[in-house]
């Protein structure tokens, strides 16, 4: 330890004095290590236990877009037809042995549908023999199916279809099974079955992630604390979803998305952080737990320099998700609010839990070490005799080679994006072995897909007014031509409060591309009747025009991310061409990942091997979630890198030095941090529902092209063709010295205040 000689009549210098704003937070946090701790253990308790309260308030996605036509008939429907509910399904029974027509079959009909009628949240029921029996009964007699409306908004819709199913599961008797299906019943189930993947895959990954660690940490002891960070802040964020679920609406998929990344950027932080503490232990030669200011000290720098990289990579994530917000989207806000919750509380952990971890710690964090030759090179003078130094001289002796290779490889993956469609799947396939699903596969065999969730088209005058003697006729007449297009299968109208309803069974299923084709034939034939107010809703419809706003708004989401992390970054590095270089190098990572999630789901290549079966387009919402979460988490790699060759820029102003000792010492927690997420993203391959599948594998995939072919070959590449032009930045005053992120001389360092300040008004 070094030893302080205190004069008399003078206090003892401050060691801590050197360090910025979050190193002196890392400071404080270790000096207090037990009161962090025990806040950490009550905190963590709490909330963990508020889980099964979190599981049995999620409802299902809120497909609605404000102000549209949708919305507005699904108003009018509940306003002019609330008899009929606000969404109607199906009640199906099924007999292999018994005909429709028997006594038994009948008694069972009869009990299920009283049973139905009697049961909160039901509108009207109308069984097989009380409405019309020709089609209601299938050919061969042995299944039908009753109507059942459902009152509510989509979460409570949910909720009485989870009652009425286990109601009708006591119904079915004598060979008679009685079940439930459309809309709401199949997103009940998928929200059980959306978590059963999210513990699936935590059960795969976390395995993975933890076996990484070892091997980037070099020991038992190190790899355990960003495990435990992250179970930490993941129990915090689930405890603060538990509030905001009290006036927010909240999905599956919220959480199964929210989980995902917060998982794997939670152990990116710590594992980096980690490794920068361990770094700084060797550097002093700490040996001894007693030597608490020295290990207190390594806690302040390594909180100083990575931490203050992980603090600017994480408002970076946070600034991504927040886009989302423009699209006006609940279903979107819902995800956004979700995953910036849990990343905040993520990395309140590691600012907080991790550096009491640390300094309880100590030299102890090497305990059950790796053997020497797996362990990360020690602290040291930096030569170009290690693999990556030699890698990153490699590619800066021929940047012109590598910089195109690289740049061509990329842009050859991003070219199925040419050909991209979109859709809306509800992941039906993956209720086969559920009554829904059953009941699903009987009303498609015996009645067609259409039936599922019919398209809703209201007829009133303008502005709402009733229908006028003209104004109804013609409404009827638009009715009955819709009754002759090939893909409607029947139209029932039904009138009531001086409006017309026609509920349009089409020959497709509700999530289909060509029931989405379907809505916008219907709306174009609608805007040519004069004097009528016609809109079309239901389900079909809703998700017509959440694809509709998604393809506007999604320019202004890449503009908006863009134009904030531009300032952000050039702020962040000093750097104009760091800043410029890094969007453009995202840009083109992202898209890959996008090209090659498009070849394998839209056209299925590869579907095999992943088990799945392509439904020849990708979820609607998918490339825009990609693009703000990669363009998030991408920057995290690549402040980290920038920052270690910034402090040897500062040190020796040598550029290929500077590239090449920066590679080395981040090569190894990058490629680390990487196939940490990888294992996180790549688990929900897994998945039984689809779109989980689709978000996890396009992450996983533009996490291993950011780290292996952008910061591996593209940065040292480009670094070396722009030379000193990398470190430029405009003076705002003649002879004001250039400073950025981490700088190596730390007593110089500026705090992480003054490089997110100005962004507080931007």
């Amino acid at each position: 330890m070094t030893q302080l000689t205190v004069l008399e009549g003078h206090d003892p210098p401050d060691p801590t004095t050197h360090l910025g704003i979050v190193g002196r937070w890392g400071v404080t946090m270790a000096r207090h290590r037990r009161i962090v701790l025990t806040a950490w253990l009550l905190l963590v308790i709490a909330c963990a236990s508020a889980y099964p309260a979190l599981h049995a308030s999620l409802g299902s996605p809120d497909y609605s877009v404000p102000g549209s036509d949708s919305v507005t008939v699904d108003r009018l429907v509940a306003q002019h037809f609330a008899r009929f509910g606000t969404e109607q399904d199906l009640i199906v029974f099924h007999s292999t042995q018994r005909s429709a027509d028997s006594t038994e079959y009948r008694a069972v009909i009869d009990r299920a549908m009283t049973a139905v009628r009697a049961s909160y949240g039901v509108a009207s029921a109308i069984g097989p023999y009380e409405g019309n029996a020709a089609a209601q009964i299938s050919p061969d007699r042995h299944t039908a199916f009753g109507l059942v409306g459902i009152e509510g908004g989509m979460t409570e819709r949910v909720r009485i279809t989870k009652a009425l199913q286990s109601t009708l599961a006591e119904q079915s008797a004598a060979g008679v099974e009685v079940m439930i299906t459309g809309f709401a019943p199949a997103q009940a189930d998928l929200t059980d079955i959306e978590t059963a993947d999210l513990q699936r895959a935590e059960g795969i990954g976390l395995p993975v992630a933890g076996v990484v660690l070892v091997l980037a940490l070099g020991a038992l002891v190190a790899a355990t604390i960003p495990i435990a960070v992250t179970a930490a802040g993941i129990a915090v964020a689930v405890g603060a979803l538990t509030g905001l679920a009290t006036f927010l609406s909240f999905d599956s998929l919220v959480l199964s998305v929210a989980t995902m990344i917060a998982t794997g950027t939670a152990i990116d932080y710590a594992m980096f952080i980690v490794s920068r503490f361990n770094e700084e232990l060797t550097r002093r030669g700490v040996r001894d737990r007693r030597a608490i200011e020295s290990i207190t000290q390594a806690v302040g720098t390594a909180m100083d320099t990575t931490g203050r990289t992980i603090l600017a990579s994480g408002l970076i994530v946070l600034i991504s998700l927040c886009s989302l917000a423009v699209v006006g989207l609940p279903m979107l806000n819902g995800v956004a609010i979700g995953v910036v919750t849990a990343v905040i509380a993520t990395l309140t952990a590691a600012f907080t839990l991790l550096p009491a971890l640390l300094a309880v710690s100590g030299p102890a964090i090497n305990r059950g070490a790796l053997p020497a030759l797996r362990r990360p090179a020690a602290v040291g003078a930096v030569t170009g005799s290690t693999g990556w130094a030699r890698w990153a001289r490699l590619v800066m002796a021929r940047p012109v080679l590598f910089g195109a290779v690289g740049v061509v490889m990329l842009s050859l993956a991003a070219a199925p994006i040419v050909g991209i469609r979109y859709g809306v799947d509800m992941g039906l396939g993956s209720l086969a072995d559920r009554p829904t699903g059953q009941a699903t596969a009987l009303v498609k065999q015996n009645f067609g897909p259409g039936l599922l969730a019919p398209i809703e088209v209201v007829a009133t005058g303008p502005d709402g007014v009733p229908l006028t003697g003209e104004s109804r006729t013609d409404a009827e007449g638009f009715v009955t031509e819709l009754s002759q297009v090939p893909r409607i299968a029947r139209v029932v109208p039904q009138q009531a409060g001086g409006g017309l309803l026609a509920v349009v069974v089409p020959v497709v299923s509700f999530d289909s591309t060509d029931a989405g084709e379907l809505v916008t034939d219907i709306r174009s034939r609608a805007a040519t009747v004069d004097g009528v107010d016609i809109r079309v809703g239901g389900t079909a419809a809703s998700f017509a025009d959440v694809s509709q706003r998604i393809t506007a708004r999604f320019p202004w989401v890449i503009i908006l991310v863009l134009t904030v992390s531009l300032a952000f970054l050039v702020v962040a590095f000093r750097s104009i061409v760091l800043a410029v270089k890094a969007i453009l190098l995202n840009l083109l990572a992202t898209g890959a990942a996008l090209g090659i999630t498009v070849a394998v789901f839209q056209h299925g290549v590869g579907e095999s091997a992943l088990g799945f079966r392509s439904t020849g387009f990708l979820q609607v919402y998918l490339p825009m979630l990609v693009f703000a979460v990669l363009f998030g988490l991408s920057m995290d790699y690549e402040v980290f890198l920038i920052r270690r060759m910034k402090e040897a820029w500062d040190r020796t102003q040598d550029n290929a030095a500077a590239v090449a000792e920066g590679l080395q010492r981040t090569a190894r927690p990058i490629t680390a941090a990487a196939a940490i997420m990888v294992a996180v993203f790549a688990s929900f391959v897994t998945a039984d529902v689809l779109e989980l599948e689709q978000i996890g594998f396009a992450l996983a995939v533009a996490i291993t092209l950011d780290a292996l072919v952008v910061r591996l070959v593209l940065v040292p590449a480009f670094m070396q063709l722009f030379g000193r032009w990398n470190w430029w930045l405009p003076r705002s005053r003649p002879g004001r010295p250039r400073r950025g992120l981490g700088t190596g001389d730390y007593r110089n360092m500026t705090s992480i205040a003054s490089t997110i300040e100005p962004i507080a008004s931007v």
